[in-house]
Order: C-alpha cells, then sequence, then structure tokens
C-alpha cells in the first residue's frame, strides 16, 4: 500500500468519530457533578431557602421588647392561631389598646396612628412566605403541641423577624415521620423559652393522648 493510499476502512469495528466519546464521557461526566453539586448548593442553602430574610417593615416593631421583656402572649396579636388555618396579622386597632396611652405621641408609631384613623391597614411584609401550592394549617400544629418556636425560632430574642427555619418540604416531612422532638404539652405552645425537662410528660404520652397521626400523603399540603 503506497502512502497516498487511504487505510482500509472495512477493518474498523467502530467508525473513527467513535474515538472521542472518551473525551465527550469525561466532560459529560464532570459537568454532570459540577450540576449536582451547584443544584443541591440552589437547593438546601440559606439564599434558596430563605433562612435569615428580615425585611424592614412599615413600623419598627420590636418582639424583643413586646414578647421578650413585656411577655405578651403571641395569641394576642396573632388572635386566631387556635382556630384557624392562618395566624392573624393584628389590626392597628389591637397595637392602640395600649399605645393609646403608651408612647402615645411617638414618631415611631406615627404610621400606627395613621392607620388607626383611616382604618387602612398596616402592609406588613411576609416573613414566613409558603409557596401558593403548599397548604399549611396553624392551628392543626399548635393544637397538637407544636410550639410556635419549633418553625419561628425565639422571635421573643428578635428585634427584627427573621426566617430562622428551612419551611421546605423535606423539613416538614422529616417532622411529619417524627414528630416527638416538637411536641410539648398544648398550654405550652406560645411559651418561646419553654423545655422539656424530667418532669414533663413524655411525647409518646402526648402524641397518643393528642391522637397525632401525621400524614406524609402528598395531598395533605398539595391540595
Amino acid at each position: 500500500m503506497s502512502p497516498s493510499t487511504p487505510p482500509d476502512s472495512s477493518r474498523w469495528t467502530f467508525p473513527r468519530w467513535t474515538n472521542r466519546l472518551r473525551e465527550i464521557g469525561a466532560v459529560a461526566a464532570v459537568g454532570g457533578l459540577v450540576y449536582v453539586v451547584v443544584l443541591l448548593t440552589l437547593l438546601f442553602g440559606p439564599e434558596t431557602s430563605a433562612i435569615g430574610y428580615a425585611p424592614d417593615q412599615p413600623v419598627a416593631y420590636s418582639h424583643a421588647v413586646h414578647a421578650g421583656e413585656l411577655d405578651i402572649d403571641c395569641r394576642y396579636c396573632h388572635d386566631t392561631v387556635m382556630q384557624t388555618a392562618q395566624a392573624a396579622i393584628p389590626p392597628a386597632a389591637t397595637c392602640m389598646n395600649c399605645h393609646a396611652s403608651v408612647r402615645a405621641e411617638s414618631d415611631k408609631l406615627a404610621p400606627v396612628r395613621a392607620a388607626f384613623e383611616s382604618g387602612e391597614p398596616l402592609r406588613w411584609k411576609r416573613v414566613h412566605d409558603l409557596p401558593d401550592f403548599v397548604y399549611f394549617d396553624h392551628s392543626a400544629h399548635v393544637n397538637s403541641g407544636v410550639g410556635c418556636v419549633s418553625c419561628h425560632g425565639r422571635v421573643d430574642r428578635m428585634e427584627v423577624v427573621q426566617q430562622e427555619k428551612a419551611l421546605t418540604m423535606g423539613w416538614c416531612l422529616d417532622c411529619h415521620r417524627d414528630p416527638t422532638p416538637y411536641i410539648q404539652p398544648r398550654e405550652t405552645v406560645t411559651a418561646l423559652d419553654w423545655e422539656r425537662s424530667d418532669a414533663s410528660v413524655a411525647p409518646a404520652q402526648l402524641i397518643q393522648d393528642y391522637d397525632i397521626t401525621p400524614s406524609t400523603d402528598c395531598s395533605t399540603c398539595h391540595r
């Protein structure tokens, strides 16, 4: 065979272009690994789950003062939390129950006074905001002995409320599969500093007493 004669391709088992499959496979493997790392970072990172989200509010309301120093029960402001799916945001009239006489002339409370006089609600910014396709019932949880602190953290220490928990589907399912660490006596659900002690009723007993059987069926939260 002369140097100018092309090789006989009939002797090859695979076409010549398959020689590049190794390089293509290596690039795909590295690219796939990078994709998985980026995906997991986005799914579970604080930026995606909104951990630490603490928006500025129309009024500089301090939970550290009201729920902490003054020990005002959560239900005074969020008065529907035991009866309905929503934990109500208080109207300006609730604020004025106290602030008609307490710091009544404070400039910080000007928006509250204006809302009270006009009847227009304050435009609070939602901190814990689940997707629209997720159904969550506050009353079902607090009446089962799930304390406010389990989802909201120690708001009694927060000057500005922020999201502390991931609120992801996996996070919710972990609790539904094993609610034991989160169950406490119903009468203590708004006590943000409550801690289990040797004298406390065992969670297993409370689960039995409250007939707690959390579902992991999709239709429970996606309706």
